[in-house]
């Protein structure tokens, strides 16, 4: 014996067990702890409960952080030939539409007449302005003007740049309509033309240009007087690919108003390629196992677009009157040679079960250390304070004495 039964132990239970049976009773891989070993508390409820409310808000978190996706974004070069531009348009300039001349210069010396494939519309420009002010008092933060940024508008147009407003975009227009302009009133003065419409060019670099008629080209139309010029205007898109009206591209919404006649305004765009995607198809479509970007039944997969993003600069500046100088409203573009992939991806669903069990883990374990520094602060605090008190009641006895 080795003294085992003196302290009411039982001597076999230490032995080697010769049965398998045996041998599995005695293993346990998750030892449990005595019910005489613990004591519930308050404490410990409110920390359980705490621990719980924890676990649940980051495991909602991370199943809406993998619902959603992720963004990924890819640069290539542009593979392929590819030939046309879409491009389009809609612009309200403060001048009567028999004034103007619409038209495209590229730099393959294709001239296109864009004012005859364009819609043109007699409008009022106070009716655009009041129109504009009425959904800047309701709240709406897209207007800018040039040279003007804004915080909210730019944050806008990231949120209108992401994969799942862009897909959702095609699903709810799929007409791509441009919208109706303001309904004239009577005694409203029609001294303003609206002019919207799509277009196809060269995918080259190009300048689309607004003039004055009789001014530019060296056309046959009469020449007008420079007093009646005014090339103010509000670009309410402009967007190059398929249309989709919605989205917030750099230069929709735009307002430019100047009192000189004799005026330029400039635009400088630089066009990227982009593709956007759910999951891998834009990368299999750059592969070549999907749809190509010069396929013509390309865009009829919802989940994959191909479409163009720009980036934009502008100049404005006041033109002595002179032959030698042209005014009118500019945007002169240029295609970059790159491909912009954006893809929006989600990670299987045993990923999202690892993630789970990480975070759940991490906050018991991180609860439980918590929980017992917690009691052993309260603690030591509580001897302290015992034993101040304790030095008070001295010092009173000995000042009774």
């Amino acid at each position: 014996m080795n003294g085992f039964s003196k302290h009411s132990l039982d001597e076999d239970a230490f032995g080697e067990k010769s049965n398998l049976k045996g041998g599995l009773k005695i293993f346990d891989a998750f030892p449990k702890t005595k019910p005489s070993y613990t004591a519930p508390s308050h404490r410990g409820g409110q920390w359980t409960v705490l621990i719980l409310l924890i676990c649940t808000f980051f495991s909602l978190s991370e199943f809406r952080a993998w619902l959603r996706g992720t963004e990924k974004h890819h640069f290539s070069v542009e593979k392929g030939i590819s030939h046309d531009l879409q491009l389009n348009l809609d612009i309200v300039v403060d001048m009567p539409c028999e004034s103007l001349d619409v038209n495209i210069q590229d730099a393959s010396g294709d001239r296109i007449l864009a004012g005859e494939l364009l819609q043109r519309e007699r409008t009022s420009w106070n009716l655009w302005m009041e129109k504009r002010n009425y959904e800047i008092h309701g709240g709406a933060h897209e207007y800018q003007t040039l040279n003007q940024e804004h915080g909210d508008r730019l944050a806008e147009q990231e949120q209108d740049a992401h994969v799942h407003h862009v897909l959702g975009e095609v699903r709810r227009n799929p007409r791509k309509k441009f919208p109706r302009g303001p309904r004239l009133r009577r005694g409203d003065v029609v001294d303003s033309c609206r002019i919207y419409g799509s277009l196809e060019g060269n995918k080259v670099q190009g300048d689309f240009h607004i003039t004055a008629r009789g001014h530019g080209y060296h056309a046959a139309a009469p020449h007008l007087e420079h007093s009646t010029f005014n090339f103010s205007h509000m670009v309410t898109e402009l967007s190059f690919g398929p249309h989709y009206p919605t989205i917030l591209n750099p230069l929709d919404k735009t307002i430019a108003t100047t009192e000189e006649h004799y005026y330029k305004y400039q635009y400088f765009l630089s066009v990227v390629p982009t593709i956007y995607s759910k999951g891998n198809l834009a990368l299999d479509a750059y592969s070549g196992s999907a749809p190509t970007l010069h396929d013509p039944n390309r865009n009829r997969n919802r989940n994959l677009i191909f479409t163009n993003q720009y980036a934009a600069t502008s100049q404005s500046t006041a033109l002595p009157e002179s032959p030698y100088f042209v005014p009118g409203i500019f945007f002169k573009y240029s295609i970059e040679p790159i491909l912009l992939i954006i893809s929006e991806e989600r990670g299987s669903f045993l990923t999202l079960l690892v993630r789970l069990v990480n975070t759940v883990s991490g906050v018991i374990v991180t609860g439980g250390w918590l929980y017992q520094m917690s009691g052993w602060v309260g603690e030591l605090l509580g001897r302290r304070r015992s034993r101040k008190s304790e030095g008070v009641l001295t010092g009173r006895h000995e000042a009774d004495e």
